[in-house]
């Protein structure tokens, strides 16, 4: 999936107002209609029975065109709209609490899927398979407590969030923490200066943009060998002043 996706609003329509920001909360909350719509129609046209089970390919449809942030925002939205929450699983209620919904009672309905709760968590279980497809890091693969690391001189997983979804590549992902004020816990700034061990940019994040420190056991090859010469780099000390030789 290498397109790009309008932005999901995250605002509610009241902090929309005060931020004098309706039109964009407009236009994503229409997408987000038309999205849960697209998802009920794939529904009902991959429907296996009355078990709840989707034929392949169902979720993938939807992310295609709508992208892993808004589907999942609508599914997100769905689950908080059920009559009864219990009929979804509790792993998959406990994934749809990590995407944050804007509570508004009176909107919020427009865009929740219309589908039985079997065939909805179908759905759902089809996007996750498709989001671990992508072979993406996450703070599963972190190590440590993120809010008390020091990040210089460690390899750190950029959030996905923080990514453009054209951009959801592992290779984009690790970076290297060179230096900057964010890379101390509990500093006042927040500027990371860190190099990307995919294709060698060097760029400025803040310390918010990264899930944490990479356990390096799942460091791939493909960045091992960039991470070495990076620290080897930094190592080397540093060239003096010429030496002057004495008279003699």
């Amino acid at each position: 999936m290498a397109a790009d996706f309008p932005h999901v609003y995250p605002y509610s329509r009241q902090e929309a107002q005060r931020r004098k920001e309706e039109r964009l909360y407009t236009d994503s909350f229409k997408t987000n209609v038309s999205c849960a719509r697209a998802v009920e129609c794939a529904v009902r046209d991959h429907c296996n029975g009355a078990d709840g089970d989707l034929t392949e390919g169902c979720a993938l449809s939807v992310l295609e065109q709508y992208g892993f942030k808004r589907v999942n925002f609508v599914l997100a939205n769905s689950i908080t709209q059920l009559d009864d929450p219990d009929q979804i699983s509790s792993a998959v209620r406990q994934w749809g609490q990590r995407t944050f919904v804007p509570p508004d009672r009176k909107y919020n309905i427009y865009f929740a899927v219309n589908a039985a709760a079997p065939r909805l968590e179908s759905f759902i279980r089809q996007a996750q398979e498709a989001y671990r497809a992508l072979g993406l890091f996450g703070p599963e693969h972190c190590t440590g407590d993120r809010h008390e690391q020091d990040y210089a001189g460690k390899v750190l997983v950029m959030s996905p969030d923080t990514l453009r979804e054209s951009c959801w590549d592992p290779r984009n992902q690790l970076w290297y923490g060179e230096g900057g004020f964010g890379c101390t816990p509990h500093a006042r700034g927040q500027a990371v200066f860190a190099t990307c061990l995919g294709d060698g940019e060097q760029t400025r994040w803040n310390r918010s943009d990264f899930a944490g420190v990479l356990d390096e056991q799942y460091l791939p090859d493909w960045a091992r060998e960039k991470l070495e010469e990076l620290r080897s780099l930094r190592q080397e000390p540093e060239q003096s002043g010429p030496i002057m030789g004495g008279m003699g």
